[in-house]
């Protein structure tokens, strides 16, 4: 797959930084299944190229960073490749281990499967006019690993726990006071404050870099495992009733009806 043949991305390499950019803007950049499959190609060849000291992730249009998977993408009809049908995992694996910082430029809204890849990377720095947050359990989904267990490293568990349980959405700042993001610029300032971050990592040493996240990784690679195993739990989520339900509501716009939707569960 060559440099300028991706469909839905956009991958460019420019004085030591790879930019990918998820470019579906008419979807708000949800992830279709060829997504997921370009992105772990740009992942990985910016990641071991030596010409490449950073790797900038973002999104297209100006309205979002991503949402996650696309909600045209039925769950049931996905079964290509990773425990969910689609290899999410890979992704977040990647992020974590390509030997570069890989930095969250975030420009619009971070949410669900958004959030949990603007949470992953080493660093997110986000316009003010960015919105965080979580949709999972209002739509009958999870991040069961590094979005959840990851997450209260970062903002706390109290933080993490409202985060998910809730769904509310968060602004920048509020990202920034909770710890979850870096920095927060006018959105007229993103791309000069990611290039300045992006041009101070590629003076440095780039094998001390390497070791450094390595070690930061090490604190939490336990998460992985529990990701795996999360992950094969949710896969067999997704085919009751419950999750159903949420996935229909969310089409069909309109709030799900999850009484009644547990095993064994009855209806007064």
């Amino acid at each position: 797959m060559s440099e300028a043949k991706y469909e839905d991305l956009l991958f460019e390499i420019k004085n030591n930084v790879a930019t990918i950019t998820i470019n579906r803007p008419e979807r708000m950049n949800a992830f279709r299944v060829q997504t997921y499959f370009e992105l772990i190609d740009a992942l990985t060849r910016a990641g071991w190229d030596t010409d490449v000291a950073v790797i900038v992730l973002t999104g297209a249009g100006g309205k979002a960073f991503g949402v996650g998977g696309d909600s045209g993408d039925k769950k049931s009809g996905r079964a290509v490749r990773g425990v969910l049908g689609v290899p999410v995992e890979e992704i977040h694996s990647l992020i974590r281990d390509v030997p570069k910082p890989v930095i969250a430029k975030v420009n619009g809204f971070a949410i669900g499967g958004g959030n949990v890849m603007a949470t992953i990377c080493d660093m997110t720095i986000a316009s003010d006019k960015s919105v965080f947050g979580q949709v999972g359990p209002k739509v009958g989904s999870v991040d069961p690993g590094f979005g959840t267990a990851y997450l209260s490293r970062i903002v706390g568990e109290k933080k993490a726990r409202e985060i998910w349980y809730l769904c509310r959405r968060y602004s920048a700042q509020e990202a920034l006071d909770m710890g979850l993001i870096n920095k927060v610029v006018p959105e007229a300032d993103l791309d000069a404050e990611v290039e300045q971050w992006c041009q101070e990592i590629a003076e440095r040493s780039p094998t001390a870099i390497a070791i450094a996240k390595r070690s930061f990784n090490a604190d939490s690679e336990n998460i992985r495992g529990i990701a795996n195993m999360g992950f094969q739990t949710v896969a067999l989520y997704y085919d009751t009733d419950e999750a159903k339900e949420g996935g229909n509501a969310f089409r069909e716009k309109r709030k799900p009806d999850f009484a009644g939707k547990l095993k064994g569960s009855k209806k007064s």
